[in-house]
């Protein structure tokens, strides 16, 4: 079967972890999180806005997926890329994915200039990535396969051959499981699941 090798593997981080940066007075607290969707993103920084909702700032970036292809940093009202954009620089130098990286700042009376600034958030974000344990994730894709009760013992030949186990299944008029399958065996998995006499679709 000539299924070309595919790069399916990337770096995150195993566990949240954190940073501290001070400068004339500021305090920059650092924390990254390991994320997979936007849904979890817009979930931390509520937690941390909730938490430290006596900062000045709460500025932040991420990136997500295989390529990073899905990613976004903001500044909170901080001067035009001091923040967001040295925070999102850290997560590319280390290049990392599926992070999601929130610096708070508690403003100490001196202004720290964009220089200042810049260093700062910076630093706090590369502090907060020191103390984190980096994994190797595989990129999947989610899908769903429908078939009929006859075909189900050649359905699960294949789950069974591939390794893949289902997260859901439902059975009513016809049988239909959803399951994560490995970026680079996408193309073996629908066309076998075809041969199996059942029907493949993205989630």
């Amino acid at each position: 079967m000539g299924t070309q090798e595919r790069n399916d593997t990337f770096r995150s981080l195993k566990a949240p972890s954190e940073g501290l940066y001070k400068e004339k007075g500021s305090k920059f607290l650092a924390f990254a999180y390991p994320v997979v969707s936007e849904d979890e993103v817009k979930a931390y920084l509520e937690q941390i806005r909730k938490k430290y909702y006596d900062a000045r700032h709460h500025c932040y970036a991420y990136r997500l997926g295989l390529n990073g292809d899905v990613w976004r940093y903001n500044d909170d009202g901080e001067p035009s890329s001091t923040a967001g954009r040295p925070i999102y620089g850290q997560i590319l130098s280390r290049e990392l994915s599926d992070v999601l990286i929130v610096v708070v700042r508690y403003f100490g009376g001196i202004k720290l200039g964009v220089p200042g600034l810049i260093r700062a958030y910076k630093s706090a974000a590369a502090d907060a990535l020191d103390h984190a344990e980096t994994v190797e994730k595989v990129a999947s894709e989610l899908f769903s396969v429908t078939f009929d009760y006859t075909a189900m013992d050649r359905v699960m030949r294949v789950l069974k051959d591939m390794g893949i186990s289902p997260l859901k299944y439902t059975a009513e008029s016809e049988c239909r499981m959803e399951m994560r399958v490995r970026l680079r065996d996408t193309d073996t998995f629908v066309m076998r699941m075809g041969e199996a006499e059942a029907k493949v679709e993205h989630i």
